[in-house]
């Protein structure tokens, strides 16, 4: 389990900093994580020696750029073990993948009265892109219920699968309740009924480790940005005989074999799904957090972070009128909580004034907020350059504001 959390903190410039004259205290990773400085320096040094189209250029500068850039789909597909890099697809983040799935797997795959099951814990990226495939296609949403505990059941999908089920997408990680589906079950079922899944990894891929060949899941779908790489790059993976079935979500450069202006014919996997310029520079920057996750060690990264998870949740439930939201037996590095009444903005407001940083909301997921009953939480979400001393902290400043009100 042993991390040197010391050194680990020097490698994230932005921890240093003071907010409101109080050293910053960021427990916000759910949302986005900070990134270290090699991850900071690659994107410099990408702009500094290499930057240059890349893929149709026969120019040096543009042969570096192509190279960086498709090791990095190769780092990728290392990391999260698929078979080929060609089902590695680069989007403009997870939610950019939901959209593309939705798009192009309605468009080819479902007619009107068709089904698709989410759960009840989705984050908006996996509610919205199918609810506008139901507007446009006729297609029907079915949800799985959530427990009072935060938890799905294995029987509430399979009550909820019919003849014309076509996909189950659902999230390994609740960004609110931290609460860690057994996707593997759920796949094992949904492939018992031949339906593929779609697994929205974005709040698991920086905790546990991935196997998407041994998980047997069709499609997942991740962010750079929660895993210590830059914003605005995206991560599509899908089983290639699933997308060579696919058409192409969008148009233009790149995602094209031959243009005429009576027909066009489109490129192989994975650029028929990669139209126009990609973000070259984020995906070397994303390979770059990935090695900085690998040196660290993920196995030692997780055992970290749970022993966190569990120092943090005894702290918090000392504090009188303290209500946890999530209590799912198996759960990542989330903490949502409501005490004694006090609004989640006036909390968040008043921990920012200590430095301390937490989201405040219905954190993208109000169809989750509604089936419990709540408006909103607080919600404190730990990675592994956070500290017992920072949750000591936590816990000071919520009993601090508790007594002003």
């Amino acid at each position: 389990m042993y991390l040197d959390t010391n050194a680990i903190r020097r490698d994230f410039p932005i921890l240093k900093q003071e907010v409101y004259g109080k050293p910053l205290i960021y427990l916000d990773n759910a949302a986005t994580t900070q990134k270290p400085l090699s991850v900071i320096r690659k994107i410099e040094e990408v702009y500094s020696t290499i930057n240059a189209n890349i893929h149709r250029g026969v120019h040096h500068l543009s042969q570096l750029a192509t190279q960086a850039h498709e090791d990095a789909r190769r780092t990728v597909q290392q990391y999260i073990h698929a078979a080929q890099p060609n089902e590695i697809i680069f989007t403009g983040g997870a939610t950019g993948s939901i959209n593309l799935l939705a798009g192009s797997f309605c468009r080819s795959q479902c007619k009107a009265g068709d089904e698709i099951i989410l759960t009840a814990m989705e984050h908006h990226a996996n509610i919205v892109p199918w609810q506008i495939q139901r507007d446009s296609t006729g297609i029907v949403l079915k949800v799985v219920p959530v427990s009072a505990a935060g938890e799905i059941r294995l029987e509430d999908i399979e009550e909820l699968i019919s003849s014309r089920t076509k996909l189950i997408a659902l999230t390994w990680v609740s960004n609110v309740l931290g609460t860690v589906n057994p996707v593997a079950e759920v796949v094992r079922l949904a492939h018992s009924y031949n339906i593929p899944v779609l697994i929205d990894a974005a709040q698991a891929v920086q905790h546990l480790p991935i196997d998407v060949q041994a998980l047997d899941c069709d499609f997942m779908a991740f962010s750079s940005h929660k895993m210590y790489g830059p914003t605005g790059v995206g991560v599509l993976y899908g089983k290639e005989n699933r997308l060579d079935k696919l058409p192409p979500y969008q148009g233009g450069g790149e995602m094209i074999a031959h243009v005429t202006f009576e027909k066009t014919t489109f490129n192989e996997l994975p650029f028929k799904f990669e139209a126009g310029t990609p973000d070259y520079v984020g995906s070397t920057a994303l390979a770059e957090a990935i090695r900085y996750i690998e040196n660290t060690g993920l196995d030692a990264i997780g055992k970290y972070e749970e022993h966190l998870l569990h120092y943090a949740t005894e702290k918090l439930l000392q504090i009188e009128g303290m209500q946890m939201i999530g209590t799912a037996a198996n759960k990542s590095s989330v903490i949502s909580f409501l005490v004694d009444g006090i609004h989640p903005y006036d909390m968040g407001m008043l921990l920012d004034r200590l430095g301390i940083a937490v989201r405040t909301g219905h954190h993208c997921a109000q169809p989750l907020m509604d089936a419990l009953g709540i408006e909103g939480t607080v919600r404190a979400s730990l990675a592994f350059y956070n500290t017992e001393e920072e949750i000591d902290a936590l816990v000071a400043g919520i009993e601090r504001v508790r007594k002003m009100f």
